[in-house]
């Protein structure tokens, strides 16, 4: 799992503009083993959101947990010409179950009331399936 936690943050890193202060911060050294960096840094920097998708910089929309480079471009795209909702970014091919906490849009957006509970923590984790996870219990099935 710390492998697999070091590649996703060197990901971060070269692709998703991160620096490694933002991974891991002096007070906390080591890198969540529940969360991968980017949903971790999210839960970190809560005051940073919720994104609006309509209107907020490229750079911005990348820090959404569930939300990837070609996602991202291609929800730059569409806000063009487009009102957007989750049901249109979960159609770009966006975790919309991660995602849904930390974006807005020119409406409401009924999961950014979650943001501020005291066990927010816990409420996404428990709405998120890691593929790492699902492989390992695929593999300890098979013994």
């Amino acid at each position: 799992m710390r492998e697999h936690r070091l590649y996703q943050s060197d990901w971060l890193m070269r692709f998703y503009g991160f620096n490694s202060d933002e991974i891991v911060e002096t007070n906390m050294p080591f890198l969540d083993l529940e969360v991968d960096p980017k949903l971790g840094w999210a839960l970190r920097n809560l005051h940073l959101f919720p994104i609006n998708l309509q209107s907020d910089p490229y750079e911005m929309i990348l820090r959404v947990p569930g939300i990837g480079v070609k996602s991202a471009m291609k929800i730059i795209q569409a806000r063009r010409f487009t009102k957007l909702s989750l049901d249109k970014i979960s159609k770009m091919g966006v975790a919309t179950n991660r995602a849904k906490f930390f974006v807005s849009f020119d409406t409401n957006n009924i999961f950014n009331n979650y943001l501020t509970q005291t066990n927010f923590r816990h409420l996404v984790i428990s709405g998120t399936k890691s593929k790492f996870h699902d492989q390992i219990g695929q593999q300890l099935s098979l013994f």
